[in-house]
């Protein structure tokens, strides 16, 4: 048996067992509020084994497609289908068994609970979600990311499935430096989302490299040290851009309008504060939306041509005088 085979195997096996009798100890320091949970069975939340809170800082929005990857007993897609109400759907991706017994078991009670039923368990790897390309606006996951063989997979999966503009919102262990290999090898501290856990860079890094953008750290709380390593549950925020084949050059320029004296996009390109950057079509698109909107003022060719005739130091306003 490969190695990523018996991770799956030990890690279906840690938390079936985890479904059919609740383990106070496992993972991880967070809850939820009392108003986002109401309508959901004290089964779930019994077995609730997250460390982050990713739904409530995802900014749902009505009608909204969402999945959640490792659903366990199904909460954060209880929660998720009362924010995005009946227009929406909600799509839970889990391997285990027991768990998606559970989650189903207690579909029913929320539905009624809501007036709606638009939530779906399926059965599925992170590493090959079974969702259409393109179909998503939110994935959300729950420390659930740390336990994958396939971090790297995990995270072009996602980006697959995401529509343009659609953003990720996950919870996960990371750890204060490379975990060593007798960690590593552990299984219990693998089921206790500690062996499995990447480095903060390395869970940024792999975001950005599977071509995630705006990619923001939420919140960074501190869950324990083991064998002088930290280990801190974190919640991340990151967005997919589709470049379009043949980016081209018409003039625009981007400027960015601070706080900061300088900042570097994900690409290379730096923007010093307050000075007009020319930028491809590509980049002046995803500049003027989420998460950037706001921050950069684009100027369109003829914005530009008469910002640089006005400022131009031998310019004037007629009067004799500089405009500048």
């Amino acid at each position: 048996m490969q190695k990523s085979e018996s991770t799956r195997e030990f890690v279906k096996d840690y938390y079936g067992k985890a479904a059919q009798e609740p383990k106070e100890d496992l993972c991880c320091p967070t809850a939820y509020p009392t108003e986002d949970i109401g309508h959901i069975p004290g089964e779930v939340i019994d077995r609730f084994y997250g460390c982050g809170s990713p739904i409530s800082l995802a900014g749902i929005k009505e009608g909204e497609v969402v999945v959640d990857l490792g659903f366990g007993a199904g909460i954060d897609c209880f929660i998720a289908a009362k924010k995005t109400g009946a227009r929406g759907q909600v799509i839970g991706v889990d391997m285990t068994d027991n768990m998606l017994k559970v989650a189903n078991e207690s579909k029913s009670a929320v539905s009624t609970n809501l007036g709606y039923d638009i939530v779906e368990f399926r059965k599925g790897f992170l590493e090959e979600i079974p969702v259409d390309n393109k179909s998503v606006d939110l994935i959300t996951s729950n420390c659930v990311i740390n336990l994958s063989p396939d971090k790297r997979k995990v995270f072009r999966e996602m980006i697959r499935i995401l529509k343009d503009h659609g953003r990720i919102v996950v919870s996960d262990i990371i750890s204060s430096q490379r975990i060593p290999e007798n960690i590593r090898g552990n299984e219990q501290l693998l089921g206790e989302c500690i062996a499995g856990a990447l480095t903060e860079d390395q869970f940024l890094s792999y975001l950005e490299q599977a071509g995630f953008y705006g990619i923001e750290v939420l919140g960074k709380t501190y869950w324990k040290t083991i064998e002088n390593i930290d280990f801190y549950s974190i919640t991340v925020r990151g967005y997919k851009f589709e470049k379009t084949a043949g980016c081209v050059f018409i003039g625009q320029h981007a400027v960015y309008n601070g706080p900061f004296k300088v900042i570097i996009d994900e690409e290379g390109h730096v923007f010093p504060r307050n000075q007009s950057i020319e930028v491809c079509t590509d980049t002046a698109q995803k500049l003027s939306d989420i998460p950037y909107k706001g921050m950069f003022t684009i100027l369109e060719p003829d914005q530009n041509s008469k910002e640089a005739s006005c400022c131009s130091p031998n310019a004037n306003n007629g009067n004799g005088t500089s405009c500048c």
